[in-house]
């Protein structure tokens, strides 16, 4: 049977870290749906044509992309929004990741979903990791790599399921707390885990 690992996290907590390591030391094939999420609202796609529907025109930048920052303010402030957004997308990520994992003919891959418990494709995947650290971390990370402010990076925190909770649905725990070289101990030891 396939290993079909689900790494998942809170935003701004080093699923990306996780990812590229697995990829670059242990070659495994990584699905992320961040990249389909970002392909499922490109210029001219059904579903950015009806974002702008909802949203005017407005939520174009120049050159016809999605303005991403205009959305956010949007949906990290009202959960309806959120929703909406979260019901369009969605569908299409899982369409890809369930395509992308039935393509792949290597016994262990790798699929990134930051919402894979809010999405419900938990289904998707035969066991799930889970990168964790501390609140304060993860917001001072977010608020760095984002440039965002305190209010801005809790509203993308408090958007999400509680790290706490997605722990305790996790079959590993990487703990981010200390430095990269730990946090890939940890990922060594997960690997060859069954």
């Amino acid at each position: 049977m396939k290993r079909v690992i689900g790494l998942t996290g809170g935003i701004a907590t080093g699923k990306t870290t996780v990812a590229d390591y697995l990829a670059n030391a242990y070659n495994l094939p990584i699905l992320d749906a961040d990249i389909y999420a970002r392909e499922a609202v490109a210029v001219n796609s059904p579903l950015l044509e009806q974002i702008v529907k909802r949203y005017g025109d407005k939520i174009l930048l120049a050159d016809g992309n999605l303005n991403r920052e205009q959305l956010g303010e949007i949906i990290f402030n009202d959960q309806k929004e959120r929703l909406w957004i979260d019901n369009l997308i969605h569908p299409y990520v899982g369409d890809r990741i369930f395509a992308g994992i039935k393509e792949t003919s290597v016994e262990t891959l790798v699929v990134v979903v930051p919402l894979l418990f809010e999405a419900g494709m938990t289904d998707l995947v035969t066991e799930i990791w889970v990168v964790t650290c501390s609140e304060k971390q993860q917001l001072e990370r977010l608020i760095e790599r984002n440039q965002l402010t305190l209010e801005q990076a809790q509203a993308r925190i408090s958007s999400q399921m509680s790290l706490k909770e997605k722990t305790k649905k996790a079959d590993i725990v990487l703990n981010n707390n200390s430095n990269v070289e730990e946090l890939l101990q940890q990922v060594d030891i997960a690997i060859f885990q069954k």
